[in-house]
């Protein structure tokens, strides 16, 4: 059994799809998905938030490698991240939407608090 969702994806599909869903959710702040998505998503959107926080030129440059878009990295380390500086975690929320019409895959909206 598989500690994480695999979400029908092989490893390195899987991985874009993360790393895509984390670039928008730092460049629009609020996002809707399946919920599955979103669950696997915050922890990895709290981790690059808890490393923006630290505000170094390593952490700048870890968060360089996983988010597509470099103007999405300095929102995440000039805006996003001094909002957060006095709390400890829990900087993602999910809130279940309901059901898609086409599928009837639970969705979600993932929003930064």
């Amino acid at each position: 059994m598989a500690k994480y969702q695999k979400l029908g994806r092989d490893s390195s599909a899987r991985k874009a799809l993360f790393r895509a869903v984390v670039t928008a959710l730092f460049d629009k702040e609020r996002i809707e998905t399946t919920e599955a998505k979103a669950k696997a998503v915050q922890s990895i959107a709290e981790e690059m938030i808890t490393l923006a926080k630290r505000g170094d030129l390593h952490a700048r440059r870890q968060a360089l490698a996983y988010i597509y878009d470099e103007s999405v990295v300095t929102k995440l380390f000039n805006q996003i991240a001094p909002r957060y500086a006095d709390r400890n975690g829990g900087y993602t929320r999910v809130i279940r939407t309901g059901v898609r019409k086409g599928d009837a895959a639970p969705m979600a909206i993932l929003e930064l608090v």
